[in-house]
């Protein structure tokens, strides 16, 4: 897949029918990605959700009416997309910072929100460091729970975060690592692919079952809310998140899109993709992102 022209072409689509009721999940049939990876990728290449880039160019282009146009208020209102007077102008007070009946004075100033181009542009000093692995079919055990796609790439959203305490506080961490041996007892943080039309995703919160592990009873462990989570066999890049928290997983997530996938001649495959939290850290490295890739 070629992330940069798909991204181009719903660009295209949105522009084409942006006074269209359309979201994100529109956007992504239109380009034949399912509305998680799209919904990932857009965000990670332009900065902002599809739905947050909708709404800033609709309230752009209403203000830019308002000033050009002797249309009702109310009249703008319904043409963009809001079903209230009051629910349009609390959107365009916050986006331009005045209410739409002080928009026709003179001396308003409104924010101007351009349609976004997608180019692929060469940046050098940075370097990008990772390795390709053929890896084995994988079987884990972990306790999941399902997301929307909106949270993804949200500053504001901590809902997986608090996922991480809540299994913490519960003691279902723990429980994992107990059944690994002092040293590999690695905690990964699954993500799975979803159906095109899927408006979720599951992420889990896992150990590697293989020879090493110790038994355990799936029955109980079913009761206490833990599963069997199967990968395929695969091609992956991996790379190391430097930093001290979890912002530098979106950082890099960001490079993969932006530097690798346009110049590397791979495109992302649907299979899972994880983060690997080692039990003997390395020094400066957060995690590692593993996702899955195939040469075209």
């Amino acid at each position: 897949m070629e992330w940069i022209a798909s991204m181009q072409r719903a660009l295209t689509y949105i522009e084409a029918h942006i006074l269209e009721d359309i979201n994100y999940e529109d956007v992504a049939k239109q380009v034949y990605i399912s509305s998680y990876d799209f919904h990932r990728a857009f965000s990670f290449l332009t900065g902002m959700t599809a739905n947050a880039y909708i709404r800033s160019r609709r309230l752009s282009m209403a203000g830019l009416d308002l000033v050009e146009s002797d249309a009702k208020i109310t009249d703008i209102a319904l043409k963009y997309g809001y079903d209230t007077p009051e629910s349009f102008t609390k959107a365009f007070t916050r986006f331009h910072g005045i209410a739409p009946k002080y928009a026709r004075d003179g001396s308003a100033k409104l924010v101007l929100f351009n349609p976004l181009v997608i180019k692929l542009t060469v940046e050098g000093g940075k370097s990008m460091d990772y390795k390709i692995v053929q890896t084995k079919e994988q079987k884990f055990i972990a306790v999941a729970k399902s997301f929307r796609n909106e949270i993804i790439n949200d500053e504001e959203n901590h809902e997986i975060p608090d996922f991480w305490k809540e299994c913490g506080a519960k003691k279902m961490t723990e429980r994992l690592c107990g059944l690994r041996p002092d040293g590999k007892r690695d905690l990964y943080g699954l993500c799975t692919p979803t159906e095109e039309t899927s408006g979720t995703f599951d992420y889990g919160i896992g150990v590697l079952v293989d020879e090493e592990t110790a038994d355990f009873d799936l029955t109980e462990m079913e009761k206490a809310g833990y599963r069997f989570w199967d990968v395929k066999a695969g091609t992956y890049v991996v790379f190391e998140c430097i930093g001290e928290n979890g912002d530098c997983i979106g950082e890099t997530w960001e490079r993969f899109f932006k530097e690798f996938l346009p110049q590397m001649g791979y495109e992302m495959r649907s299979e899972t993709d994880y983060e690997i939290y080692f039990e003997k850290k390395k020094s400066g490295v957060f995690c590692e992102l593993w996702v899955p890739v195939v040469k075209k």
